[in-house]
């Protein structure tokens, strides 16, 4: 029989923001276990290139990853991989099921983060971190006086279009329908903008490239039925993002689109639960976002745990 493993802290999620808060908290004498389905820094290992993270002019993504990974086990944090399959609270202690056993702590901090939707068509993983992309902000100046193209109609992808327009020398946003779902002055912004083009009615099935690099995008008119190829150097895909939420779908800790809500201290309705990051709702989802949440979330942690202890404390003095 496999024994429960226990620590203060048990951190769901080895990306930035986890590893921030597995810092913070085993810098304060708390004991941390990391757990992760995959390898320590999420998708900063899928970046070639990072160049909006201070203290760097540039860092590729997996050096990155390596560096903050050493410094949030310097204290002591423990990273195990595992896929958290659901979470209990049990009051005072929280249980963490994976697949691989159980994990008991004091304390839980989720940091699951999101997963952009994909469009399923070819050359879309192929060409992932060559000219396939789910953020301008990271990526779009690489593409500076370039052309682009942008997939999806909502928020997102037209703010993001209007983003890249910046530094892009023009900007096709390839929508499904024939007109957009964005908010009514987002689309404006985007009409009025010379460098914003659109195509309608399109339905995206494949993105072109050479051995390198994207090369274009293959659309068919769902109108027409003619196929057409639209040349960009660039794709930026928006279609959708959602929240790796499932394993704390009974804690009663997210809204109705799946994102787990905090208050400014990363705390969730559960006492003792805290959650950092993409995995929260938020307009703004970088390394340097997600770190800062860490630090918030580790000290809450720590916080958390001494009011805990001077209970106990004071419950047996009783």
């Amino acid at each position: 029989m496999t024994m429960t493993k226990q620590a203060d802290v048990v951190v769901i999620g080895a990306g930035p923001g986890g590893l921030t808060a597995a810092l913070y908290a085993s810098r304060s004498n708390l004991s941390v276990i990391i757990i992760d389905r995959g390898i320590y820094g999420g998708q900063m290992n899928n970046t070639a290139e990072i160049e909006n993270y201070p203290g760097f002019k540039s860092v590729l993504g997996p050096d990155l990853a390596k560096q903050m990974y050493e410094g949030a086990t310097q204290f002591g944090a423990e990273y195990v991989y595992g896929n958290v399959t659901q979470v209990e609270d049990q009051g005072q202690y929280k249980l963490v099921h994976t697949d691989d056993g159980d994990y008991q702590a004091k304390a839980v901090i989720v940091a699951t983060g999101s997963d952009h939707r994909k469009l399923g068509v070819p050359g879309e993983d192929q060409y992932s971190g060559r000219g396939v992309s789910y953020c301008a902000v990271c990526d779009g100046a690489f593409f500076k006086d370039r052309e682009v193209a942008v997939i999806g109609g909502g928020d997102s992808a037209v703010e993001e279009g209007i983003y890249l327009a910046q530094l892009a020398s023009k900007v096709t946003i390839i929508h499904r329908r024939d007109q957009l779902r964005a908010q009514k002055i987002l689309q404006q912004r985007a009409f009025d903008n010379p460098k914003i083009d659109f195509v309608w009615n399109a339905d995206t099935k494949e993105i072109l490239g050479d051995d390198q690099k994207v090369t274009g995008v293959r659309y068919v008119d769902k109108v027409s039925g003619e196929s057409h190829t639209l040349p960009a150097s660039g794709t930026f895909i928006y279609v959708g993002i959602d929240a790796l939420t499932e394993p704390f779908k009974n804690l009663g800790i997210l809204d109705e689109k799946g994102w787990v809500k905090t208050d400014d201290h990363m705390r969730t309705a559960v006492p003792g639960i805290l959650a950092l990051g993409d995995v929260r709702k938020k307009t703004l989802r970088q390394i340097t976002t997600a770190v800062g949440d860490g630090g918030l979330a580790g000290q809450e942690a720590f916080n958390y745990i001494q009011e805990l202890d001077d209970k106990m404390k004071q419950k047996v003095a009783d």
